[in-house]
């Protein structure tokens, strides 16, 4: 997979519609109104920034200067990795679709905030992923573990999920995912 697109696509499915309008809002006197009006999604803003040539793979100084201006610096710390040449920082970690993340994410519910505490995740963040996928427990969960992982890097390990599940009295599922 294309390095910079992963970046982009990684970076789009990262943004809340909130941030989106805030990144729209930074480039209105770069993009065409009509055009603006159209975007969706980040992965919109990224292709029209793209076709605009403010973003290339040799220089993604805009993008950096947007991620600053919504303070995303953990979104922003991708783009830095992939300017120095480093891949992500979970492109050698499993997905959390993969066995421990599927078992999670099918068991443990509306105790998903406590866990997430339990591995350290900021409340900011627990907030802003609730807001972003309202009425969508499993969503909540699967972008939470997302959100853990990307934080982690290469420190985010399987037995620091079972010991936080464990923490919250979850033994069952943290049983099922030793199996």
């Amino acid at each position: 997979l294309d390095p910079f697109l992963s970046m982009q696509h990684t970076i789009s499915a990262g943004l809340s519609e909130t941030e989106v309008s805030a990144m729209k809002f930074l480039c209105r006197d770069k993009i065409r109104k009509r055009k603006l009006e159209a975007v969706q999604s980040g992965l919109d803003l990224c292709t029209i920034l793209m076709e605009l040539q403010l973003i290339t793979r040799d220089d993604v100084g805009f993008l950096k200067k947007l991620l600053q201006h919504i303070e995303r610096g953990d979104l922003l710390a991708l783009v830095v990795h992939f300017e120095e040449g480093r891949p992500h920082a979970n492109d050698d970690q499993p997905d959390v679709h993969e066995r421990p993340g599927a078992v999670i994410c099918d068991n443990v519910g509306r105790e998903w905030k406590k866990l997430m505490r339990e591995l350290g995740m900021p409340e900011v963040k627990l907030d802003r992923i609730e807001a972003d996928h309202r009425n969508n427990l499993y969503e909540q969960l699967v972008q939470a573990l997302r959100q853990w992982q990307t934080w982690k890097g290469k420190d985010a390990k399987v037995a620091d999920l079972i010991e936080a599940l464990r923490g919250c009295n979850l033994n069952l599922v943290a049983d099922r995912v030793e199996e």
